[in-house]
């Protein structure tokens, strides 16, 4: 089972990361938290599993008026908020992967008729998401 929406695109590492954060913006997303998995595992488990890892970064982006919705419909939805957005590369690689949480994930674990039609907005939003970066 897929899980994630993606695509890969050749930038420098800062410039890709800029790139999905404005992409992400211009669908209403906000970053509400980051995560950069390269430090973090260098400083709790050393430079090799750094190394490793490569470039990393996990941004929890959150559309405010998607959220609200969702949460209106079924609060423990919550639980699988923000949609995670991973901006990866491999320690040589020069192309950067962009995963995002695919919505209809969170469709699958809910009854409630509402969180399809909100995972379908959130969805079409993060594939415009993705290929802004590829244009």
């Amino acid at each position: 089972m897929r899980y994630t929406l993606s695509t890969t695109i050749d930038l420098p590492w800062d410039e890709a990361v800029e790139r999905t954060r404005e992409a992400l913006a211009a669908q209403g997303f906000g970053v509400l938290t980051e995560i950069n998995v390269r430090s973090t595992f260098e400083a709790k488990l050393g430079a090799e599993a750094a190394d490793t890892v490569g470039d990393y970064v996990i941004l929890g982006a959150c559309n405010p008026a998607l959220a609200s919705r969702a949460l209106a419909a079924e609060p423990e939805i919550g639980a699988l908020l923000p949609c995670n957005v991973v901006v990866r590369r491999g320690q040589d690689a020069r192309l950067t992967t962009i995963e995002a949480i695919d919505p209809q994930t969170m469709v699958q674990l809910s009854d409630a008729p509402a969180v399809k039609e909100i995972a379908d907005d959130a969805g079409t939003r993060l594939r415009n998401t993705l290929a802004a970066l590829n244009s």
